[in-house]
């Protein structure tokens, strides 16, 4: 029978990390234009081994997922432009160049902050590039905020702490 310990229960210093704490860094864009990135995903694949009447399973590849992330659209500094620019880097759409991976993949941090403004967690996304982007729709009836939509995907997460 496990013995409970109160102490262990009750009474322990607990600072849960809020949603709305982080820093995102991406060489291009300012830090205050993100408004929004989504999380972080890793999904482990499996390979199936065939022996007899059973199967034996092992981890197969790693597969980080995408990433979300919504910038606000101010008038200048221009989150469009900010975004165009990187996307130009991938694809010149007036000559129709492509550009070299690395010319368009970038490395992107994400700190989450603590309540104080210190870093208590940070992820390293390595080459990290755009596969769509979304700059809003126009509405006369709206009194909406413009945003940026990007969709991103990179080679691998690193979490440093």
């Amino acid at each position: 029978m496990a013995v409970v310990n109160p102490n262990e229960m009750f009474f322990t210093a607990f600072e849960p990390k809020v949603a709305n704490r982080f820093i995102m860094y991406v060489d291009g864009v300012p830090s205050y234009m993100i408004k929004e990135v989504g999380e972080i995903t890793l999904e482990q694949g499996e390979i199936v081994l065939n022996h007899i009447n059973t199967y034996r399973k092992v981890k197969g590849k790693a597969k980080w997922g995408d990433l979300n992330m919504t910038l606000y659209d101010p008038i200048t500094p221009s989150g469009a432009q900010a975004t165009m620019e990187w996307v130009r880097l991938h694809h010149e759409s007036v000559t129709g160049r492509n550009g070299y991976s690395s010319m368009y993949k970038k490395n992107l941090t994400l700190n989450q902050l603590s309540p104080l403004g210190e870093k208590v967690e940070q992820w390293d996304l390595i080459g990290a590039f755009i596969t769509d982007s979304n700059f809003g729709s126009l509405d006369w009836g709206s009194e909406d905020v413009m945003m940026v939509e990007m969709n991103l995907r990179y080679d691998y997460a690193i979490f440093q702490f």
